[in-house]
Order: C-alpha cells, then structure tokens, then sequence
C-alpha cells in the first residue's frame, strides 16, 4: 500500500509537470517549421501514383493515403492549408459513365478453389458515374493513365472522349472545364509548393503491355502515339519543362520524383521463365515434337541465314522438372517455311532469365491455347505470345527512354532549386534487398512484400508512406525545414476484406 501512495503521488507529480504541455499539443505549439518553403497552398500533379490509385483502381481509402494527402497532412504542422482530394464514392473503385461501368473494380486478396491465396476483383456495383463532375478545385492533381504529355493536352477531360480513349474518365470527374488542361487548372490554385511525379506510363504502358507498342523516339507528335508507345525523349523534356515553368511561377518550392525501373516492381518479377514443370515421358514426348523445327534451325545455321547463338537459341530442348516457356520474340531473323512458300516459322525460343513475364501471363501459362488440342499447352506445345513477356531487346528501348526522362527530371530539379526523390533508387532498393522501418520492413515481394498492391505495379498505404517519408526528407534537406515523417508501420499493406 505504502509503494501504492508513493507512485500515485509521483504521478500527481508527472501530471502537474506535463500539464503545460498537454494543454499545449506539439502540432500547435511551432515547433515544426517550414523553412523557406511556404506549405499554405499545396498541389500535387501526376499520375496514378499521385492519386493514391492502387489494386487495380481508385478507391476511397486509396486516395485517403495517397502520398499527396500524407505529405498535406504532415505539411498542416507547419502552416500547410487544407488539401482537397476528388475523392470517389466509395472502396469498390469502379467507375460508370452514364450508369455504364467503364472501369473494374479493385482487386482483394481471396483464397480460391485450389486453396491458394491470389488477387481477385471485388464484386459489387460500384457508385462514382463520372458525368456526375466535382466542384474543384483541388489540391490533388493526380490522374490515373496520364503521361507526360497529357498534362497539357486540352479536352483530356472532356467526357465526348472517353469512348474513343480519347479522353480520361479520372480526369473528366473533376476538370474546371471539357477544354481544361490538367497543369493549366493546377497553376490556377496558384500553388505556394508542390509536387510533380510524371513519366512513369511514357514507358509503363509499352511495358505492361508486353512490349507491343512502338518506341516513338524521333516523333515529336504525340498526338500519333498509340496508348502503348514509348514517349519520344524530346517531347518528354519540352513538356516537363513547361509544366515545371507552370507550377514554379507562384511556388515557393516543390519536390519532383524520377522514373523507377520497371523490373523493380512484381508485375514484371513474380512470374519465373521457367515455370512449366514436366515429367521425362512428357519432355521426351515435346522434344520429338519440336525435333523437325530444331534440324531446321541447324540447317539455317548451317547456310548462314542465322548466326550459332541464334540457332542454339532457337533450339527447344524439354528435360525433366522445371522448364523454360516457349515464348514468341519478334527479334529473331525472319527464316522462310519451306513447307508453305512465302511465309516464314514462326520465332520461336524458350525463355531466358533475362525475359520478364508480365504478371497476367501467370492466368495462361500452362492452359490451352485451342480447347479442343491437347496438344497447344500454353508455353510448351504453344508459345506465350508477345503481349505476355517483356524481352531483352524490348526492355533495353524502356531503359534507354527512362534514362533520358531522369536525366531530363534531375537537370530541371536541380537548375529550380527543387527537392528530388530519387525513386528509381528507392524501389531497386526494394527489389534487391528490401528496406527497414520501425518495427517491420518493406520489400518488392508480390502480395507478402508490403510495398505494392495486388495489381503488383503500385505502391500499398504503406508503400506510399515510405514515399511520402522520403519526399519529407528531400524537402527538409533543401528548404531547411523540420516537417515530422510518418510512422510507416500505421499503415496498412494488402486488403482481404471489403472493409477497407
């Protein structure tokens, strides 16, 4: 009893002593500053990754944790203003147009038949009809789809488009007007800081797709690019000029991102190349399949049409247990069929460590390709077809345009004195070997990793307030302000529920 009195006096004492201090929240009290950044009027312009979107659509609590909204929330310490999101109805993320839905739902995390937890899409019928258009403005400019050049681009949000691909659905719900652009109705706010992250679909589109798009480098008219080209380099830089020329007229200061790789993220490094398992009677079986292609290939070799590597590469060889896929590639020598004059074999090879498989390829892999032959598995008797792999030569194109934007987005950051997130670094980081926070960590693992959502290519809650950490940092650094990061682990990651 007595060590009772004695501890109920000494927190008596404890009370008395932060009592100045608890009438008196840290948040209120000035001891966050905003350097030589002013956080008034925050306005934050991109994509996807901008908006919060993640598995596979824009849903309420995605863009409740978008990184924007955690950066506004944390900028409120420091005289930050109010930050108006255009948020959707509700957590499904599909969208109508005229009670039509347009877009699918988000993805959850479901247990199927085999037992084994994978991404379905939720069902329901979801509420945001895109005719319905907000009362801006708002202070997240974020637009899923929308690429570099897009920002600039009038009528992006007329609804008339949105049919022929012409428009953007994202954009139409909350555009000042059809003809409004979407950085000319950022730079109205008048923004006193903000954010810009662009150039991810100028290389995503075209790799997500498997590569089936055009590089456009040497086309400066993007207005003739197809929905999964490659950005001309040219046109990536004359665009993001403008749009920085835009938002640094009445800001203070900002902070802009760089372009990742896309092999960090688990769209393009969950599926392996080698993922048909066979027995020997089977392999033996495919390898007398394949045995008249593989001698016409020694023969092409062997007249010089094709060199060695390319005949050893085209060779298809089955073992027992774990196989490459046999894959279309575009790249290899058209060789004519002597067996059909004025036609060509098809190019075929089995997959390497350095194709990606694109995580849909995972839905086909292994099935039939004909119902009705036993013979067209997916990937042994048939190939997976272009769409589904991302293939050396067609990543190179994607490495080669990303590094020109980067240098473009780090030259234009560093000559307006902007904060930069290094966001390529960030996810290989992620990708090789993970990174640590408080009480967890975060890797690039599909479903398990924390990081990314179940459509494997955008960040989770979590994700985006790593993110939102290093921007804090970034801006810190170069306005000498002392805005507080987030606790990561406050975050969610993946969603099994309809709950959240």
């Amino acid at each position: 009893m007595r060590n009772y009195i004695k501890y109920m006096a000494l927190s008596a004492v404890l009370l008395t002593a932060c009592e100045a201090e608890l009438d008196n929240p840290i948040e209120d009290g000035g001891v966050y500053t905003s350097g030589s950044a002013d956080f008034s009027n925050f306005v934050s312009v991109g994509n996807s990754l901008t908006s919060g979107y993640a598995d596979g659509a824009l849903y309420l609590t995605g863009q409740q944790n978008s990184f924007p909204n955690i950066l506004a929330g944390q900028f409120a310490l420091a005289g930050g203003g109010e930050f108006k999101q255009p948020l959707v109805n509700d957590n499904l993320g599909g969208l109508l147009a005229g009670g039509n839905q347009i877009t699918e739902n988000r993805f959850v995390l479901s247990v199927g038949a085999s037992g084994n937890p994978g991404p379905v899409r939720l069902s329901g019928s979801p509420t945001t009809d895109i005719s319905n258009v907000l009362t801006g403005p708002f202070n997240n400019m974020g637009v899923p789809g929308a690429k570099s050049f897009h920002l600039v681009a009038p009528g992006y949000g007329n609804i008339a488009g949105v049919a022929a691909g012409a428009s953007n659905p994202y954009f139409v719900r909350f555009a000042s007007s059809a003809n409004a652009t979407i950085i000319a109705d950022a730079a109205a706010q008048s923004p006193t800081f903000f954010s810009l992250w662009i150039g991810n679909n100028d290389i995503l589109s075209y790799a997500t797709s498997g590569g089936v798009g055009v590089d456009q480098k040497g086309n400066l008219d993007p207005s003739t690019y197809g929905a999964n080209d490659i950005t001309d380099p040219q046109v990536f830089a004359s665009v993001y000029s403008q749009e920085l020329n835009a938002l640094t007229a009445t800001a203070t200061g900002g902070v802009v991102f760089n372009i990742p790789d896309v092999t960090s993220i688990p769209y393009f490094t969950t599926v392996p190349y080698n993922a048909i398992p066979l027995d020997a009677a089977t392999a033996a079986g495919v390898n007398q399949a394949y045995a008249q292609y593989n001698g016409g290939m020694a023969l092409y070799a062997s007249g010089g049409a094709i060199t060695a590597a390319e005949r050893d590469a085209r060779t298809i060889n089955f073992v027992e247990g774990q196989n490459a896929a046999v894959i279309l590639d575009e790249s290899l020598t058209n060789l004519p069929n002597p067996a059909a004059p004025g036609t060509f074999l098809p190019k075929l090879r089995q997959a390497t460590p350095d194709d990606l498989f694109v995580l849909t390829a995972s839905s086909i892999l292994g099935t039939l390709a004909n119902q009705n032959d036993p013979n067209s598995v997916i990937g042994v008797g048939a190939p997976v077809t272009d769409q589904y792999v991302l293939t050396p030569s067609e990543q190179a194109l994607i490495f080669a345009a990303q590094a020109s934007y980067n240098t473009t987005i780090a030259a234009l950051a560093q000559a307006n004195g902007l904060a930069f997130v290094d966001a390529k670094a960030i996810l290989n980081q992620l990708a090789t070997g993970g990174i640590t926070f408080d009480g967890g960590s975060l890797t690039s693992t599909f479903a398990t990793g924390g990081a990314f959502s179940l459509d494997g290519v955008h960040p989770t809650p979590r994700g985006y307030a790593y993110l939102a950490n290093q921007a804090i940092l970034a801006i810190n650094a170069t306005y000498g302000s002392t805005i507080p990061t987030v606790n990561v682990g406050d975050y969610n990651t993946i969603s099994v529920s309809q709950s959240n």
